[in-house]
């Protein structure tokens, strides 16, 4: 019966990240909620850490399913000699790669700090409300743009300020799409090209950090049967909600306002620090 709803639990948590990784709510956020309401652990933190890097990849396999043709379309194309130096790929990567420089540089210096002082149901609930506001004032500001994302060719000063913005992150509660898609508003790319530069960006990303946790706590060797089975139900669900959610939060930004996710994190932060103080976590 413990074992049914560990597993139980994984699925839920599973739904969870492949729910919220790509729209701008904050999936670690979310995870970290999750987590402590439904008492979910294992034989020690570094499996809980373990955890929520392994089913985040699950969601980033869901964008290199879903963009595969323009993924193989840029590793086709790769050399400047084929097609010239705009339209090829390693025009493109080599902007991932700029984008990628800041958080990496943050993350490495800055993740230990994160987890001590931000992992807490009351400090995610504060950011995302916080940073609900932010998405607010930003798509006011900046949501005008209108460069289509068939016509997405980020600059490298665009690739910097992503980048740059995706640094904000490392706080959970923040989310790594809102952090990305204001910096594409900011550098001028409209949302849904934004939305699309962040899931190219956030496979190098999400695969860097997760490689480092799991160094970090010393790879799978030393978790039970049960967490094992538990990292793989967490993997597969969390890749299947993923591929249903991509597509749609693509076609619901092109027809309505981010705000709405904006509202949804300020409503959810009530929820939660209400729970706080009722004493649920």
């Amino acid at each position: 019966m413990e074992t049914i709803l560990f597993i139980l639990k994984s699925i839920i948590l599973g739904i969870v990240e492949g729910m919220t990784e790509f729209l701008p709510v904050s999936s670690t956020g979310h995870l970290v909620i999750f987590q402590k309401l439904m008492g979910f652990d294992g034989t020690s933190k570094n499996y809980v850490e373990m955890y929520t890097y392994v089913i985040q990849l699950g969601a980033i396999l869901a964008v290199v399913i879903l963009y595969w043709k323009k993924i193989k379309d840029t590793l086709m194309n790769f050399f400047p000699q084929q097609v010239g130096y705009e339209r090829s790929g390693f025009r493109f990567w080599f902007m991932i790669f700029i984008a990628c420089i800041p958080g990496g540089v943050f993350g490495i210096l800055l993740d230990d700090l994160a987890e001590k002082y931000f992992f807490t149901p009351t400090s995610v609930a504060a950011t995302l409300f916080i940073g609900g506001i932010g998405m607010i004032y930003a798509e006011n500001k900046f949501r005008k743009n209108r460069i289509r994302s068939s016509e997405l060719s980020v600059t490298m000063r665009q690739a910097w300020l992503i980048g740059a913005f995706q640094c904000l992150a490392i706080i959970p509660g923040m989310s790594r799409s809102a952090s990305t898609i204001i910096g594409g508003w900011v550098s001028g790319l409209s949302t849904v090209a934004a939305a699309e530069f962040s899931f190219f960006l956030a496979i190098p990303v999400m695969v860097g950090m997760s490689i480092l946790k799991l160094l970090k706590v010393g790879g799978v060797s030393n978790i039970t049967p049960q967490e094992l089975t538990s990292l793989v139900v967490g993997f597969v669900v969390s890749f299947i909600v993923a591929l249903m959610v991509i597509n749609k939060f693509i076609s619901f930004l092109k027809k309505r306002p981010m705000r709405i996710f904006a509202f949804y994190r300020m409503a959810f932060a009530v929820v939660v620090l209400s729970a706080g103080f009722m004493g649920l976590f």
